[in-house]
């Protein structure tokens, strides 16, 4: 494996963050405005554990020329990392739930980071969950696709075939299959075709967090990497965290442990609002998965 990709995938492992959302490749191919990585500002009175790092994967449906920032969230990932344990899991939450948006009274969930930015996204999804977020990181479709191609081919264990006559005409088949550049980006955004529309792209997505991660622990061990990553990290993202949060983020991803990674996406049914097409969430399963796993992030059943 030539130190080019090496780099890319060290990198992929601190900034991805499990994947879905993007990372800087070092040869800027990926302008640094289409990734961010922020700290979120934690309610007064909210108890943190210093073990257990989550973070709020956002992908942006903001079109190029438009705020990444200011558009809906077209894809939402929960992930939580025990530092103590190695466990981690990711909690799915379809775009379209309807939920309270803090100041701005009911509407799909994607709609906070419009009105709000980062910051109204994590309280948005923290009211669903119960679980503020210490970290969100929002990227873009085409800076999931750039850094896909550079990082080369992942693999994901695809339960049903489906096609998109738009994104993916010719489809993809069941099975353990490789992914790699657009086809990163089209099987985690597909869902008019998938029976369970909204909730089976959520689980897709965590498909490809599960990818992204196994392609980049067989790097981890390397010398240095978390070094690197950081340094990268300081060079080409948006952020507002400092060396020392990102290396202990860092520390987080390089301790996962893939066999212990658990997986939900937020349940539900098909409501109307308005004439509008929205998810009800299941409020209670929300709050379970929260609670099951806000101390050690393992959610022992969904």
């Amino acid at each position: 494996m030539s130190a080019v990709v090496k780099r890319l995938l060290r990198t992929t492992v601190l900034t991805v963050v499990l994947a879905v959302v993007a990372v800087v490749i070092p040869n800027g191919g990926v302008a640094p405005t289409y990734v961010t990585l922020v700290k979120f500002e934690h309610a007064a009175g909210v108890d943190t554990d210093p073990d257990v790092i989550w973070i709020l994967a956002v992908g942006s449906d903001a079109r190029r020329g438009q705020d990444p920032l200011r558009s809906r969230g077209d894809t939402l990932q929960l992930v939580g990392m025990d530092t103590r344990t190695g466990a981690a899991t990711a909690i799915g939450i379809p775009r379209d739930s309807w939920v309270s948006i803090p100041g701005h009274g009911s509407n799909r969930i994607n709609a906070a980071l419009y009105f709000g930015g980062p910051q109204l996204m994590g309280e948005a999804v923290a009211g669903l969950i119960g679980i503020e977020p210490d970290y969100v990181m929002v990227t873009t479709f085409w800076g999931v696709e750039q850094i896909a191609k550079d990082v080369g081919p992942i693999t994901v264990d695809n339960p049903v075939a489906f096609t998109d006559p738009y994104l993916k005409p010719k489809g993809f088949k069941s099975g353990k299959i490789s992914l790699s550049g657009y086809n990163v980006v089209s099987f985690a955004r597909i869902r008019k075709n998938l029976a369970g529309g909204d909730f089976d792209r959520s689980a897709n997505q965590q498909r490809v967090l599960k990818g992204f991660q196994a392609k980049a622990a067989a790097n981890a061990d390397e010398p240095g990497w978390i070094e690197n990553g950081v340094l990268s990290v300081m060079d080409n993202v948006d952020t507002n965290l400092d060396p020392a949060e990102l290396f202990t983020i860092a520390q987080a991803v390089a301790q996962v442990d893939p066999g212990k990674i658990s997986t939900c996406v937020v349940p539900g049914g098909i409501g109307n609002v308005g004439g509008a097409s929205v998810v009800i969430p299941s409020t209670s399963t929300a709050q379970r998965y929260g609670d099951d796993a806000r101390a050690d992030a393992t959610i022992k059943r969904c």
